[in-house]
């Protein structure tokens, strides 16, 4: 024979050398045998290889696949190239969009073991692994014979898959039977048995158990159970049916070394058990065969086995047993008997067989796989088949009595194969795709825990799962996705728990007992949690912001028209320009009820430094929140930054903004005039609806003490079922980083930590908070630090409370030390020194945690200089008025600096007394409305609460435009014009009639939120103005803040101006009216109508509001190109009650009604005047004005002989309300003297002069009516007297 070659000399010494190193001595039945010899490992390599050795391949061990290969790999050693082709092309078939698995030219060598080592020793888990000197890994085969356990092999096919997050190892997938090594172990020749049907009545019988001898019983495998691993036992159940009758027996097997009998079991078969005794469960005595040490399994084989009679022993009373024939009636009988009892929409599942290929795997942790792209494995009611290895995309599956459930769930879009108890999944052939293993939790599976805590059905399991991938989804990204779903066994629930355990308790709150996994396994009649279900509507959702966002931005455009925002008798006499104006800005009001399901609100709270807003946050975007308290305490929960908090109770406001070219009303359905269509979401809530589910990291024990959760003005007392965290947790980066950085870049996994555990403090109380504005002060950009640009920032008036203060550890802060110090100097040994703080840069992050009236400290880390607070301080005024106590010391507000809010001046303890008397004086005077109208109100600087009546968008006057950037607008992106001003009508109560007008520039609304009505808000540092009618308004300005004490009512229409239900209006005489009053409540008079002293009637321009006639507008100079006019009526008539006279102005329909014209008539008359354009007739009393009209126009003549006619001089009802804008500003003079004539007699009497009236509604009086309302008059009039 000649000599190899070189290269085969080497490859032969590499092999040599190779397996002495790594492989394993075997087991034999005494000593450990030594290592086969090269030979018999190369003969094997020659016979599988064909006859030669595979030069081209090289040996790998465990530990160099294990670390070393990252990617899924496979060999063949027997494989041509083209084979490889054609088998690959094969597993890319049903998946195209994977990869198939790339081929290696590696040898592997190994012990097949039914066993790993681990620090107890060898562990048992009822899977195979291959093994040499180098390691363990796990392997999953098709085929597998009792005889190779703990032999040596070579495969010469096989694929590596390793783990997709590399923390651990692999597995192996074994492709081809391996190649023995060792010869097989004989079997022995003849063997007595006993078959199931003579072996039942030991189950049956009702003598108790006792030690008896070992049976041997043989029988066809009809049902072969899962591997179960519970309370650190690992078993499974299997069922021999007699080769005659359908009498079957189970048998339990539970030794360690018998679990490798599960890989070798199928169904149909025929097998011999060995060693078998009776055992019975403690619980229900439901009596089995138990395997013991010395049992084995066996293939049956008529020739080698021998029936044996059952001895004396065994034999005893047993009672009656069921054919498999009665069984099944009995079964049906009981179905039908539950059926008729059983609701209408329950329905029953179907036991089917089934093959598919796994072509996506839906959640491992949950157990759901999608086969064929149509189907859903559901295996979470029975443990994964060897922790879901080979279960990867291209993997076929042989399920055998697996339960079919239509539509479980009303938005899970597949239907479900669920693998109850009795199911068997057996995997037919391995993926031969490039996918990575995806283990599922060995432990803290939150998924299954909740399962078998609640015994959930199907249904109700497949809405956990959603509604855990939602939660995962959104806020891994921030706390990680261990921290989320930690289940509770061995400490608190984690923030998925504490989400879902309510939820789960109101669909399943008279859930069953306990799931009963042997009952369900070895009763004669099937019974599991997969029988029968109820399909499931999800009673709720919690989607990401950006779909509620979106969800709510659609709602509020679905039959959304713009006619919807004005009255028609309004919108019929507005010029354009007004009314695109007041369809600019509009909004609507939705609840979690609004949606079907209902939505949950999740989200991590946060304060983004650009906007200084609160926001939550999850992975897909941000929302603006406002949260108020319901005691009417603002919210400064600086604690709560950074917690992850869900509310259920919320109202979500879409803000609308249009921008159209309506020509007029009668085009409003008209689409087409929009030009565009943008909309602004944020959402609104109080605190007491909100539950924390995740702080940050450590307990905060005291983070919502009594300071916290107390009002502004009075202390309170609810208690809060939220749980806070540490104040390392306040540091939790969830501000902007950048103003330009990408949403991804706030999700951050971790929290800031804190390198050293000093840190100065210092207390203060806010005596005055300024709004967030531009100022003028300037930061250099952050993107080149070249440029400058305005920054938004804000300012607040402190008293610094003691000195600075040294911490040796963070948590020493919960203390109020400086508080006590003024307890024992007293108030003389007190100091009061002011400072002004400016906010700028990122420090603005705390405008909405910073209120007047309450304590917070700041907090400095890392940092032991007691005198960092006084370095930084700057005179804000030159230095010649420093002495001055009115020009405290600027100090800027360092973006590293820490604010905590500690309480509010009206919780502090009686032991703080003397702090609080001292600073009892520093409240913010607070006024009413009725004290602001008032004449004798002198303060420029006023603040006030009250409650939202109107909102109405209005145009600047010109002496108040902002001058606005143009770059900052483009950067900011507004969306109302930078010349319109918002009007709010506020009043004391919903029930009230005094209103106070408030105007603010748009400029300042894009930080203002929750201005809506229905809403309380405190009003502070407003500017207090009379206008030239003497009307007393008011104005934000830059030192102005509004907090919001309450929300709207949840029950606010569906609108854009939810209508207030007015009051009924009072009755009342002329002569009661104040001459100098400010605003009147909607009153009513009984008044006779003595004459119409100016009517106006005319059709002016939409456009340019010039005289339109003849379907064209008069402007020539320009020439205007509008083609669309406004009908407009005005009329001032004298009204008189017996008591007095006043003037009282009608606009629009009101006219009509004064001149007694029904709506035909009036119709009329307008397209008449709309030839000429316009007509104006003055009552001979207006004073030097005489008759205007002409004489030769008949509409003139008309409206003249109707003005002068006895008939329209009749009693009426009349709603008014003073005018505040009359034509005339009448000035203080003496009362004028009168002259009256009755019959002879005559009378001079001195008369006020006549107030002015705004008509709101004009009703006839019926002959009864004014007979009433006379009485009634007449009654009140004689009760004053």
């Amino acid at each position: 024979m000649a000599e190899p070659a070189a290269a085969e000399q080497r490859w032969l010494q590499a092999a040599r050398d190779f397996l002495r190193r790594t492989l394993p001595a075997l087991e034999g039945p005494g000593e450990s045998e030594p290592p086969p010899p090269l030979d018999a490992v190369l003969q094997c390599l020659r016979k599988a290889s064909g006859g030669d050795l595979p030069l081209g391949y090289s040996f790998v061990s465990i530990s160099d696949l294990q670390h070393q290969q990252c990617t899924p790999c496979c060999s063949h050693l027997t494989w041509s190239t083209n084979e490889f082709k054609e088998w690959a092309h094969q597993g890319q078939g049903s998946l195209p969009t994977h990869s198939a698995l790339p081929r290696t030219y590696l040898i592997l060598v190994g012990c097949l073991t039914k066993g790993r080592q681990d620090n107890k020793g060898e562990l048992v888990d009822g899977c195979l692994y291959v093994k040499d000197n180098t390691g363990i890994i796990p392997c999953e085969l098709l085929h597998f014979e009792l005889e190779w356990m703990e032999s040596l092999f070579l495969f010469p096919s096989w694929s590596y898959i390793p783990q997709r997050d590399e923390s651990t190892t692999g597995y192996l997938e074994i492709l081809m039977d391996p190649v023995p090594v060792n010869p097989p172990k004989e079997v022995p020749d003849s063997i007595p048995v006993t078959y199931p049907a003579s072996a039942e009545p030991l189950l049956t019988s009702r003598i108790p158990c006792k030690k008896k001898s070992n049976l041997t019983v043989a029988g066809e495998l009809t049902r072969l159970g899962p591997l179960l691993h519970i309370h650190h036992k690992t078993f499974f159940f299997l069922f021999l049916e007699c080769f005659i009758s359908a009498i079957c027996v189970p048998v339990l097997v539970q030794k360690p070394k018998q679990l490798a009998w599960h890989h070798i079991l199928q169904l149909s078969h025929r097998y011999t058990i060995t060693g078998l005794t009776v055992s019975s469960l403690k619980k229900t005595g439901q009596r089995m065969f138990v395997t013991g040490v010395s049992s084995c399994i066996l293939p049956y084989c008529p020739e080698k086995v021998r029936k044996q009679p059952l001895d004396s022993s065994f034999q005893g009373e047993s009672t009656q047993s069921f054919s498999l024939e009665s069984a099944e009636q009995l079964s049906d009988s009981l179905e039908l008997g539950v059926e008729k009892e059983r609701p209408t929409s329950t329905k029953k599942s179907k036991v089917v067989s089934y093959v598919g290929t796994v072509t996506k795997i839906l959640n491992v942790q949950a157990g759901l796989y999608l086969l064929d792209d149509k189907v859903c494995l559901c295996l979470a009611y029975q443990q994964l088949l060897n922790s879901a290895r080979g279960l990867r995309p291209g993997a076929c599956l042989e399920l055998i009595g697996v339960h079919v459930l239509q539509k479980p769930l009303v938005s899970f879009p597949f239907i479900v194969l669920g693998a109850c108890l009795r199911s068997n999944i057996k995997l037919k052939s391995f993926s031969r795709l490039s996918t990575h293993y995806q283990p599922p939790a060995s432990s803290g599976n939150l998924y299954l825990q909740l399962l078998f805590r609640y015994n959930l059905g199907v249904p109700a399991y497949l809405w956990l799962v959603s509604l855990l991938e939602m939660f995962e989804e959104r806020f891994s990204c921030f706390f990680g996705r261990l921290r989320l779903l930690l289940g509770s066994r061995h400490r608190s629930p984690g923030a998925a728990e504490k989400f879902l355990d309510p939820l789960l308790q109101a669909v399943v709150p008279d859930r069953e007992q306990a799931r009963d996994i042997y009952n369900e396994i070895l009763a004669k009649i099937h019974q599991c949690p997969l029988q029968e279900y109820l399909p499931l509507n999800p009673p709720c959702q919690a989607p990401s912001l950006s779909a509620l966002c979106h969800l709510a931005e659609q709602k509020s455009w679905e039959g959304f028209s713009p006619s919807q925002l004005l009255s028609p008798l309004e919108a019929q006499h507005m010029g354009t320009q007004e009314l695109n104006r007041r369809l600019a800005w509009s909004y609507c009001t939705l609840s979690a009820e609004s949606f079907q399901p209902r939505l949950i609100l999740l989200g991590v709270l946060r304060v983004s430094s650009r906007s200084s807003s609160l926001q939550l946050q999850d992975k897909s975007r941000t929302l603006t929140c406002v949260i108020s308290h319901k005691d009417g305490s603002p919210f400064a929960h600086t604690a709560l930054k950074g917690s992850l908090l869900q509310v259920e109770n919320y109202q979500l406001i879409v803000e609308r903004f249009l921008q159209t070219d309506f020509p007029s009303w009668e085009h409003l359905a008209n689409l087409e005039y929009v030009r565009e269509k943008k909309n602004s979401v944020y959402v609104q809530f109080y605190f007491e609806d909100v539950q924390v589910l995740h702080g940050t990291e450590g307990q905060i024990q005291k983070g919502l003490r009594n300071g916290n959760s107390s009002s502004l003005r009075k202390k309170g007392d609810g208690g809060l079922t939220s749980e806070l965290e540490s104040p390392e947790a306040k540091l939790l980066k969830l501000e902007d980083p950048k103003p330009d950085t990408q949403r991804d870049e706030n999700c951050q996994r971790g929290q800031s930590s804190i390198g050293g555990t000093s840190c100065v403090s210092r207390l203060f109380i806010v005596t005055q908070k300024e709004g967030l504005m531009l100022r003028n002060y300037q930061l250099p950009r952050e993107e080149d630090g070249k440029g400058r640009e305005l920054q938004y920032s804000f300012q607040a008036i402190v008293l610094w409370l003691g000195r600075p203060r040294l911490w040796s550890h963070l948590g020493e802060t919960d203390n109020l030390p400086e508080l006590e110090e003024y307890s024992h100097d007293g108030e003389e040994g007190i100091t009061r020194q002011e400072a002004l703080l400016l906010f700028m840069g990122k420090s603005v992050r705390w405008f909405p945690f910073l209120h007047p009236d309450g304590l917070y400290r700041f907090i400095v880390h890392r940092c032991s200089d007691l005198e960092v607070f006084d370095k930084l301080c700057l005179p804000s005024v030159p230095p010649k008025f420093l002495s001055r106590s009115s020009c405290p010391l600027c100090l800027p507000v360092q973006d590293t600096w820490h604010l905590k809010h500690e309480t509010w001046i009206s919780s502090l303890t009686e032991h703080q007394l003397a702090a609080k008397s001292v600073l009892a004086d520093m409240d913010q005077r607070i006024s009413s409305i009725p004290e602001v109208l008032s004449n004798s109100f002198t303060g420029s600087l006023v603040s006030f609460a009250g409650e939202i009546v109107d909102r109405t968008l209005c145009a600047s006057p010109r002496n108040e435009k902002l001058c606005v950037p143009v770059g900052l607008q483009k950067q900011r992106g507004r969306l109302l014009a930078s010349d319109h001003s918002v009007k709010l009508s506020v009043s004391v109560a919903s029930d009230s009639h005094v209103l106070m007008d408030i105007y603010i520039a748009s400029t300042y609304l894009q930080h203002l939120w929750g201005l809506l009505p229905g809403a309380k808000i405190l009003f502070q540092n407003l500017e207090r103005r009379i206008s030239r009618f003497h009307n007393v308004y008011c104005t934000y300005i830059a030192s102005s803040c509004v907090s919001i004490i309450s929300l709207p009512a949840s029950c606010l229409p569906f609108s854009s101006r939810p209508a207030r239900e007015a009051p009924l209006p009072s009755f009342m005489f002329l002569s009661s009216l104040q001459p100098h009053l400010q605003s009147l409540p909607r009153a009513q008079i009984l008044c006779h109508l003595s004459c119409v002293l100016v009517l106006s009637l005319q059709w002016v321009c939409s456009l340019c509001s010039s005289i339109f006639k003849e379907g064209r507008c008069t402007r020539h100079s320009p020439a205007c190109p509008s083609h669309t006019g406004v009908r407009q009526a005005s009329a001032r008539v004298l009204v008189e009650d017996g008591t007095g006279e006043a003037l009282v102005l009608c606009r629009n329909q009101h006219v009509a009604a004064m001149l007694g014209l029904s709506l035909l008539e009036w119709e009329a008359l307008l397209k008449c005047v709309q030839r000429r354009g316009s007509v104006l007739i003055q009552h001979g009393e207006a004073t030097g004005m005489g008759c205007a009209e002409e004489p030769e126009d008949l509409v003139a003549c008309y409206l003249r002989s109707l003005c002068r006619s006895p008939l329209i001089c009749r009693p009426i009802l009349l709603d008014f309300s003073l005018d505040r804008k009359p034509s005339r500003i009448l000035e203080p003079a003496p009362l004028p003297l009168r002259n009256f004539r009755c019959s002879e007699v005559e009378f001079v009497s001195q008369m006020r002069p006549r107030p002015s009236l705004l008509c709101l509604n004009v009703e006839e009086v019926k002959h009864h009516i004014l007979s009433y309302l006379n009485s009634k008059r007449i009654s009140r009039t004689s009760s004053c007297c």
